[in-house]
């Protein structure tokens, strides 16, 4: 590791795109994830959803965010699919769970973002309300939720008391995993933000801090845990 410039790795996702005189499949990425990264100091490494990801395969990482994306297939946590549930994406799903994994076993920072804080609890065994209203405004527009935080945890030392965060989501946490920590809520009682007991840096919320680049406090954090990789 660059002690300047710790390397992030960032999930992605299979999608039809259109690029220069291409129509294609192609593993794509919100700028923004890069962006933050970069201006709180990272270096991002795209990492898509083919592969083998182990521990092994990933120990030349520093950090690693899991993105937001569709929703998990329910049957990863023992649930039939509800009707607004959307088509499973498999193979994003087994990647990350993959990666979710690996990261634990190396002590990796980890940082979890909307999809990604979902994918941290049902890889350690939570599940997920399949369906709430009120957190997505509108297809791709995002709302803002005012958010607050516990006292003596992670995110209270990086966000403070109470903050304002950009949401775009249909589904959210129920039973929380074991090791797991709520460490935020909306007024509604959604939970907003996790973080894992005894773990060097894991961290999970459910809105995108990654649509602020003007506020890297989350990407700030990730990146110092980063530097001080043992």
């Amino acid at each position: 590791m660059s002690a300047s410039k710790p390397l992030v790795g960032i999930s992605t996702y299979l999608e039809r795109t259109r690029f220069g005189l291409w129509d294609v499949e192609a593993a794509v990425l919100y700028r923004g994830y890069l962006d933050c990264v970069v201006k709180a100091g990272g270096n991002p490494v795209m990492l898509p959803p083919v592969g083998t990801w182990t521990a092994e395969t990933i120990g030349f990482l520093d950090a690693l965010v899991i993105a937001g994306g569709a929703d998990i297939d329910p049957a990863a946590y023992g649930a039939e699919p509800h009707e607004l549930t959307g088509e499973p994406r498999r193979d994003r799903d087994d990647a990350e769970f993959a990666l979710v994994e690996a990261a634990l076993k190396l002590d990796l920072p980890v940082l979890g973002v909307c999809r990604g804080m979902q994918v941290l609890n049902v890889a350690l065994g939570g599940t997920l309300h399949q369906h709430i209203e009120g957190h997505n405004e509108a297809p791709g527009v995002f709302g803002h939720t005012d958010i607050s935080v516990v006292a003596d945890t992670k995110l209270h030392a990086i966000l403070g008391d109470h903050t304002n965060v950009q949401c775009h989501h249909h589904q959210s946490l129920d039973r929380i995993a074991d090791g797991l920590r709520v460490t935020a809520q909306a007024p509604d009682g959604t939970v907003e933000a996790v973080e894992l007991d005894g773990a060097r840096f894991v961290v999970g919320v459910q809105s995108h801090p990654e649509q602020d680049i003007e506020d890297l406090r989350l990407f700030e954090a990730l990146v110092h845990a980063a530097r001080r990789k043992a």
